[in-house]
Order: structure tokens, then sequence, then C-alpha cells
């Protein structure tokens, strides 16, 4: 008999006597006591990894194409026919969310369906001597970029970028092919979300405080302390609940690195360039009225006039389909040229979600190349 054969017997035979089985649960007691602080020890450890430890980084294969001050250029794919930008939101987390993960990234399918050029604005997070910089300077560097493309491209604006783009196609239209907005907040009047009522509802001094406690910079870690106060239990409880009954799934915890790796990192912004944002185009809306001014010129979206692809997340509370879509009320390209489209998920999901990528984004691709 083996000597685990044996231990095993005497474990019965302790069991089967009454007065042992106190000794009996006790030493189970003790190996499930061990089991469970493993576990506890191992959740521990994977909290750390997330919140201290993993950094964001890029997807797909590239090339560094120009490293300026506000962001470096990447170039994706092989030259050839007009490049397609991604503008990537500049608003407080890295430029990873257009290239997620391999089978879940953006500029991935935009590659497999038809798109041979891609380009990616990966911007940087603020240091203390970029506190005064402006969106004329963002915008202007952005032009570089155009330039240094060819001087024509097809611009994705995303989010944030997708704001930026359409100033870019108001400014100087001859450089854009095709304009396509996703998630995109052009009119910030429109919809009630939780967004818009905020900024309206918060006075433009309690930004200018966060500002002034950055040391003139808007902390990314201030903004996503805003976000997660937006969904609160699902943050601060129910995300951690289930790291935990997850702790010993190595295929979620990669999903879950992957994610948080993206989203516990964000990025520090101007606090000069915010307070414009907030004031100008949140609180007073200067965009979408004609009022607002860029690189030394008031911009009018009615000389915007090329192919236009307005794409919202049904469920979208950061940029509710409103802010997309109304667009097409203001830009000056015939309106049979202009797609709206409303796909179901949020506003995340429309950059990197695996649905959306599968079942929207290939014809978004083939619609740019028939431009």
């Amino acid at each position: 008999m083996s000597k685990e054969s044996s231990v095993k017997s005497s474990e019965f035979s302790l069991a089967s006597v009454p007065a042992f089985w106190p000794v009996a649960m006790a030493a189970a007691l003790a190996e499930e006591g061990a089991e469970l602080y493993a576990r506890n020890i191992k959740f521990i450890e994977e909290e750390i990894k997330i919140h201290d430890e993993l950094r964001p980084r890029l997807a797909t294969s590239n090339q560094v194409r120009l490293d300026l001050r506000t962001m470096v250029l990447r170039d994706y794919g092989k030259p050839g026919g007009i490049p397609t930008l991604v503008d990537a939101p500049h608003a407080g987390h890295t430029s990873m969310i257009a290239d997620y993960h391999n089978g879940q990234s953006l500029v991935e399918t935009l590659l497999a369906n038809g798109i041979n050029h891609v380009a990616l604005t990966d911007w940087k997070s603020a240091t203390e001597d970029m506190k005064d910089l402006e969106i004329d300077n963002y915008l202007a560097e952005l032009i570089v970029a155009i330039d240094d493309l060819g001087g024509r491209v097809n611009l994705i604006g995303l989010c944030q970028g997708g704001w930026v783009s359409a100033m870019i196609a108001a400014r100087f239209p001859g450089k854009v092919n095709s304009l396509v907005l996703a998630g995109a907040p052009i009119d910030t009047d429109a919809g009630n979300g939780p967004i818009k009522r905020m900024v309206h509802e918060s006075p433009i001094s309690f930004y200018e405080e966060l500002v002034e406690l950055g040391g003139g910079l808007m902390k990314g870690k201030f903004m996503l302390q805003g976000w997660k106060n937006m969904h609160p239990e699902q943050h601060y409880i129910q995300d951690h609940i289930d790291l935990y009954d997850h702790i010993n799934d190595p295929t979620y915890l990669a999903k879950e690195e992957t994610f948080e790796s993206w989203y516990e990192n964000p990025i520090d912004l101007p606090g000069r360039w915010y307070l414009q944002v907030i004031k100008q185009l949140f609180k007073e809306n200067r965009l979408a009225k004609g009022e607002f001014v860029a690189l030394g010129r008031k911009l009018n979206l009615r000389d915007i006039t090329c192919p236009a692809y307005l794409l919202a997340g049904a469920s979208d509370d950061i940029t509710t389909p409103e802010q997309v879509l109304d667009a097409a009320k203001y830009l000056g390209t015939p309106r049979d040229r202009i797609v709206q489209k409303t796909v179901p998920g949020g506003h995340i999901g429309l950059f990197m979600g695996a649905r959306t990528l599968k079942e929207h984004w290939p014809s978004i691709a083939q619609w740019i190349t028939d431009q």
C-alpha cells in the first residue's frame, strides 16, 4: 500500500470513530483556510497589478512617423492612395482605445477591410511645461500630421477626436476627403446625458479649482475619479466582486488586465486646453453655433462639404446619440452624402467593442474606400 493510500485510510478510520470527528473537521477547515488564504493573496496581488503596475500598449505593429510635442503619429499598413487618419480621443485616456487588442482593434479592422494605410494620433500625457497649450496648438500639430501624410486624408474622429476632426474639416476643407464622426459631441446642447447636465450644473470655478489642484494641468486621476463616480456601484463594489469571483480564471484575468491597463492609466491634459473645452464647447456650444475661433478664423460647419458618416451608440451616456447625429443639421455636406447610424451599445463599445467592430466597422471601411 502506498504512503498516500495509507494516510487516506487512516483519515477514513479516524472519521469513522465519533470521538475523532472534531479532529477530522478541524483538519478540513485548516485545508479550506489555506485555500482561502491563497485566494485572498492572489486577489490582492491582482488588484495591485491592475491599479499600479499595468501600462497601456498598442496591439498592432506600427512605425513612428512623427514625434511631435503633443502626440506621436503612428503608421500602420503600407502607403498607397489617400491615407486614413484615426484621431483618437484626447480626453483623459490613451489612444490604445483605437488599437486595443489583437482581434479587437479598430485599426486592425480597418486594415482587414480594404484600407491599406492607417495612421493614428497617439496623444501624449501633458507635462508641466504644456499646461498653457490651447486647442489651437493641437489643431496645428494635427495639420502637420495631415500634411506629412500627403495633405489629404480620410479622417475618423473618435469622441473628442471627432470635434477636433470637424474643426479641421471646417477650417481646411481641402484636406479632408471623407469624415467619420463616432461618438463625437458636435452639438453639445442636444440630448440630456449626464455629461451635459454635469457641465451645465457645475460653475466654471469648479473646473478651474481642479486645474489649480493639478498645478495647471487637468490630472487624469481627477477625471478617472469623475468617470467612476458616474457609476459608483459598478466601479467601487461590483468590479472587485467580479474579480474575486474569477480570480482563478486565466481567461477572465487576461481580458480584465487588458482593459484595466487602458482604463486605469489616464493621461493629464493642459489646463488651459481643458478649460477652453469646458467653457467654449460644452457650456457655450460655440462649434455648433458657428462661434468658435480656430487658428485665427471663426469656424462654420457649413464649410464641411465632404461625405460624412455619423456613428452613435444607442445607450451611450458619455456622448448621447443626439449630440452626434444632430451634426447633420450643421454640415454643408448634401444630405444624400451623410450617413447617420445608431448601433447597440455604449460609448467605449463604439471604438473597441467586439460586436461593433465585427458587425459595423467593416461597412464603414468600405464606405471610406468608396469615397
